[in-house]
Formats: C-alpha cells, sequence, structure tokens
C-alpha cells in the first residue's frame, strides 16, 4: 500500500504559480504528459525551436530508466529504490517498473518541488504487496534524504539509488559528487547507483545556447556536465558494461531497425562491491 508523507499525515496543498514557466511541467510536456500549463507548453516550444535534440533526449532518459529499473529489479533481485529527483508522474514510473518485476519492492520517491508534491498521491499508488512513499526533501540535505527514507528502506539490504537528470542542478561539480558520496557511503553492499545527465558531446555549441537561454529564465539552473565528469560519480564502485554511454545505448534492447541515435544524455549504472 502507499504510506504518508514521513513525518504524519497528508501535507497541505501547496500554492502553484501557473504564470511562470516550471522545469518539471516543461520536461512532463516533452514527454507528451498532461500535468503542464500554456506558460510551460510555451517555455518549452521555445526550447525545442533552439535545440530540438531535447524531445529525443528527455524520452531516450525516460527509456533508459526503465531498462536500469527492470535490470536492478529482475536480473539483480534489488527490492527497494530510492529515486531523487523524481519529477511529475508519467509513463513507467520507478514504482510501476520495479513492481510489475517484483510486485513486493519498495521505493522511495523525493523531491522538493511544490507541484510534485501536489502530485505525491498519484505517485503513492503501490501494489498490495509493495510500498511507496515520499519524502519532501533537497538533494543538498542527504542525510535528512537518508533518515526519512530509513522509515520505509531497510538500509541494512541493497537499495539501488537513482539520480536521473539531477546532480546537473548542483552548480559545483565538487559539491555534486560529494552529495553522491554521503548517499552512496549510507548503502550496503550490493547496492546499485543510476546516474544520467546531459553533456555537450554531439551538439557541443547548439545545447550550450539553449542551456545558457533556459538559465536565465528558469529558478532551477542546469549545468552540462562531461562523460568523465559523470563518471566520477562511481568512484569506489564498479561500473557495469557498457560504461558510461548515452541514455540511448545503455543495454538497449535489438531491434530490427538498428541502434537508436546517440543524444546529448549520458548515463551509467554502478554496484557497491
Amino acid at each position: 500500500m502507499g504510506e504518508s508523507v514521513p513525518g504524519g499525515g497528508v501535507p497541505p496543498e501547496p500554492q502553484i504559480d501557473s504564470t511562470i514557466p516550471q522545469s518539471a511541467r516543461i520536461w512532463n510536456y516533452w514527454l507528451g504528459g498532461k500535468d503542464n500549463y500554456p506558460v510551460d507548453q510555451a517555455a518549452g516550444d521555445q526550447f525545442v525551436g533552439v535545440y530540438p535534440q531535447i524531445v529525443d533526449i528527455a524520452r531516450h532518459s525516460r527509456a533508459f530508466l526503465a531498462r536500469a529499473v527492470r535490470y536492478m529489479a529482475g536480473e539483480v533481485g534489488i527490492r527497494q529504490f530510492l529515486d531523487i529527483g523524481t519529477g511529475l508522474p508519467t509513463i513507467d514510473n520507478t514504482h510501476e517498473v520495479a513492481q510489475r518485476v517484483a510486485p513486493d519492492a519498495r521505493i522511495v520517491y523525493v523531491d522538493n518541488d511544490p507541484l510534485v508534491l501536489s502530485h505525491a498521491r498519484a505517485l503513492l499508488t503501490s501494489r498490495p504487496e509493495g510500498t511507496t512513499s515520499y519524502v519532501d526533501a533537497d538533494l543538498r540535505d542527504p542525510g535528512r534524504i537518508i533518515a526519512e527514507a530509513a522509515r520505509t528502506l531497510d538500509f541494512d539490504r541493497p537499495v539501488a539509488l537513482m539520480l536521473l537528470n539531477i546532480l546537473g542542478h548542483i552548480p559545483d561539480y565538487d559539491t555534486a559528487r560529494s552529495i553522491v558520496t554521503h548517499l552512496v557511503g549510507a548503502l550496503p553492499p550490493g547496492s546499485h547507483l543510476a546516474v544520467a545527465d546531459s553533456t555537450d558531446v554531439f551538439t557541443g555549441d547548439t545545447f550550450h545556447s539553449a542551456i545558457k537561454m533556459w538559465n536565465e529564465a528558469s529558478e532551477t539552473p542546469y549545468h552540462l556536465r562531461t562523460p568523465d565528469l559523470i563518471a566520477g560519480y562511481f568512484e569506489g564502485l564498479e561500473i557495469l558494461e557498457p560504461g558510461v554511454v548515452p541514455v540511448s545505448r545503455w543495454r538497449v534492447e535489438p531491434s530490427p531497425f538498428g541502434e537508436p541515435d546517440e543524444v546529448d544524455e549520458f548515463c551509467a549504472v554502478g554496484r557497491k562491491t
């Protein structure tokens, strides 16, 4: 069953400003979701006008999430997931993918966005055998995240830590790495880390121009990382095959149409040994 937000009770509905574009709603729009407003659609269309590849990035990123969760719940046998930077619910949310493989899987979503908070009840729809819960916390407070997640997860058993499209919101790379180290340090051996963030490998200046436009208009600026910097998040972990690669190329299922195009978001999955 779904659990209430840790701390007791259901939080009051936050005040949402539908006159200012918001990153989670824009991402939802690019994924074909309906939890967005005309202002988000206009901002999303403006970004696409500068950088049309962003729609492919968003969709390949969501597909990577599904493949990574299926792998960790299926082949690895992990039954606990800590998804930080949840965003708005769309298709194939972490708990849906994990519980299709393992109905008893336990999932904790973490975000501090008021709109995501207002959709918490949608995220808390679990199969009866398993559990989902929601933590309202900031990535920059990893100690609180672990403490709150421990209400639902057993940190003596392996956990899959998901950090997808969120570390780029931390301006300083060393700070972002320190956060990852803190979070991974709380996990037992056998736990896995999945990371994905945007890069400038293939589209370079074009993506930089689009990101600059985004950062000038957004309350949540984003910072591109190189594949080497993404690999740095896995220090002390065993990075699994195929390594640090575009999200469109991570263990992609065979297709008669060949491999999908490479996109400017790289990812990896690592194991804590």
